[in-house]
């Protein structure tokens, strides 16, 4: 029996899974570290926090396991997208990366859109200036930081740090590359065009490449360190939520993905660029060679209900450790008490900003309507609602774009939630479909480094093999009233407040 390793550098913490080559999970570990924030809006990290999660997840799967590590043929590699790190001719890191919530960008996004005006942009890029992208934050280094962008020889995404780490390698590939607004979506190569406007050099860019592509194999010290061959392959990988559509099979026209991490989105394939012309909802490349994908993304999904649970919920916290439960199945319980409509609060999960439908980093978090009446449960209901509505935004736009849709699968954390997901498919107003699977990303990264490795011709081969058992959640018609009503008013809040963000 074949393995593969798929390492998911999260924003919380780093997952490495480890997967035979039907796709079963053999053995999976989750190493924790922080966002730091410097400022309100500003979120960065030390991805030497991220390279020591990695190792420690390697030896830990391989211990857990007791697989024979000959028997370990390749490593995929995903993460969170749009992050910035920099590094030194040495290939030392400069400074802390900035990560793809930090919100400091926003005059950059402005004087881009300026320079290069939003249709042009768009037909580029696949995208306007957006604060989370990569692009603007360089630019905010060489305006803010001189010293430390005159130092800068390579330019790295948070899972290709880990690349360099693993082979000694600087390459990167397209999913990933799209989300910087550095990379030309329809030639899936750096834009000359954009970068000699801006006086960037090429030179501080990785090689792109195809997602299966194999980029490199494991230095021999790091390869003795954490107990693998050093003919181990590392392939391309993809951006994470590109590698999470890969593990929920997406890798056709007419099937949508939505996924429930630290962020939300909806996320589905097309054989060409589509864009939206107010660019509302990301165009990208997707990890399957020659085609691309279009992306809604909500920025505070899970977040805002970690966020409730770390401020409001500290009866729930203890509970759950005295109990030996799982915090947020307490937290979904009590949703479940709630009533649809949240007995009438309505919360916006701005926490972050916004990127869609908004595209404002300023917009902020607000709960509406809530009277003496009200409970906890209804509070924490409500978030799993404003959440769902935000991700039918995002839907209602790739509808209106002419999108297929014939399937939605649900994937990520909050898909753990039977009441969450239940909420979602009412609200969508269609069935909703999961695989047997909670490793997401990281076998997203595993169905593509079994592709890079030869263990399987391509990824829908890969995809069709290893994915399989689905279970539905049926929308229940008796409760479209409630939420109709509830996604009305939930669209009428941020015009009707945006003036005071």
């Amino acid at each position: 029996m074949r393995y593969m390793l798929g390492i998911d550098v999260g924003t919380s913490g780093t997952k490495t899974a480890l997967f035979n080559e039907m796709g079963k999970t053999i053995s999976s570990v989750t190493v924790g570290y922080k966002i730091i924030q410097p400022q309100v809006g500003w979120a960065e990290q030390n991805p030497e926090d991220w390279w020591q999660a990695t190792k420690n997840g390697i030896i830990n799967v391989i211990n857990k396991s007791k697989v024979n590590s000959k028997d370990i043929k390749s490593i995929g590699l995903t993460g969170q997208m749009h992050g910035l790190v920099l590094l030194n001719s040495k290939g030392e890191v400069l400074r802390n990366a900035i990560i793809w919530c930090d919100q400091r960008t926003d005059n950059e996004c402005k004087e881009l859109t300026n320079q290069f005006e939003l249709k042009k942009l768009i037909c580029i890029t696949g995208n306007p200036a957006m604060t989370g992208f990569t692009l603007s934050k360089l630019m905010w280094i060489k305006k803010n930081e001189p010293d430390v962008y005159r130092k800068s020889d390579k330019l790295l995404l948070p899972k290709d740090y880990i690349r360099y780490k693993l082979t000694g390698v600087f390459a990167t590939e397209v999913s990933d590359a799209s989300g910087t607004q550095m990379l030309d979506i329809n030639s899936r190569k750096w834009s000359n065009e954009l970068l000699d406007e801006l006086d960037i050099s090429n030179d501080i860019l990785p090689p792109v490449y195809e997602s299966t592509y194999v980029t490199g194999t494991l230095k021999s010290n790091v390869a003795k360190e954490i107990g693998l061959n050093i003919d181990t392959s590392v392939v391309g990988g993809a951006g994470d939520q590109a590698a999470a559509a890969i593990g929920n099979g997406i890798y056709k026209e007419g099937i949508i993905s939505t996924s429930i991490g630290t962020s939300g989105v909806v996320f589905a394939a097309t054989n060409k660029p589509v864009l939206d012309k107010l660019g509302r909802v990301h165009t990208l490349c997707h990890a399957v060679p020659g085609m691309w994908n279009v992306m809604g993304v909500t920025q505070s999904a899970g977040l805002s209900l970690k966020w409730f649970k770390e401020n409001f919920c500290s009866d729930v916290v203890d509970k759950a450790t005295k109990t030996s439960k799982n915090v947020y199945d307490l937290l979904s319980d009590m949703a479940s008490h709630s009533k649809p409509g949240a007995n009438g609060i309505i919360y916006l999960p701005y926490l972050m900003g916004e990127r869609s439908p908004h595209l404002n980093p300023k917009a902020k978090g607000m709960f509406f309507g809530f009277t003496h009446a009200n409970t906890k449960d209804d509070f924490i209901r409500s978030i799993l609602e404003g959440v769902s509505f935000s991700l039918k935004n995002c839907l209602d736009i790739m509808l209106n774009m002419n999108i297929n849709l014939e399937e939605i699968r649900v994937c990520g954390g909050g898909a753990e939630s039977i009441v969450w997901k239940q909420i979602l498919s009412d609200i969508f107003e269609y069935p909703l479909f999961t695989l047997r699977t909670t490793e997401g990303p990281a076998l997203g990264a595993a169905i593509l480094a079994s592709v890079g490795a030869g263990i399987y011709e391509s990824i829908e081969d890969a995809c069709n093999l290893i994915l399989h058992c689905q279970n539905k959640i049926t929308p229940n018609p008796l409760n479209y009233s409630a939420y109709s009503k509830a996604y009305a008013k939930y669209n009428h809040m941020y015009p009707a407040v945006k003036e005071f963000f």
